[in-house]
């Protein structure tokens, strides 16, 4: 799988299975938020390790960037706190560094 498509849904299934336990750490919802949680944290995981890549590092490097900016989107849709100028500045500042990492040409 390519990491355009990758990232994204691992981003995804990462938040959300975060976000369960913080619901039920931190909010008191039921327990049974741990269940699709942590199926949702698995699947982060698989995800991840599709990244075509010979060094894990660089998958998860390049990965943070787009989980920072999922987390900025998460933050706005899902919890209704509307990013400012500086979310913004910063999350473009991790999507480039995500970019170079992804797209720097690396010799055999």
């Amino acid at each position: 799988m390519t990491a355009v498509l990758v990232y994204p849904l691992a981003a995804l299934a990462e938040i959300a299975g975060c976000f369960a336990i913080w619901a039920w750490w931190r909010l008191g919802a039921s327990p049974l938020w741990l269940v699709p949680g942590v199926a949702a944290l698995v699947a982060f995981g698989w995800l991840l390790a599709q990244v075509d890549t010979v060094a894990a590092g660089r998958a998860f490097a390049a990965y943070g960037g787009i989980y920072i900016a999922a987390s900025i989107f998460w933050m706005w849709l899902a919890e209704g706190h509307r990013p400012d100028r500086w979310d913004l500045l910063g999350t473009t500042v991790c999507l480039l560094g995500a970019a170079i990492i992804l797209a720097a040409p690396r010799g055999a």
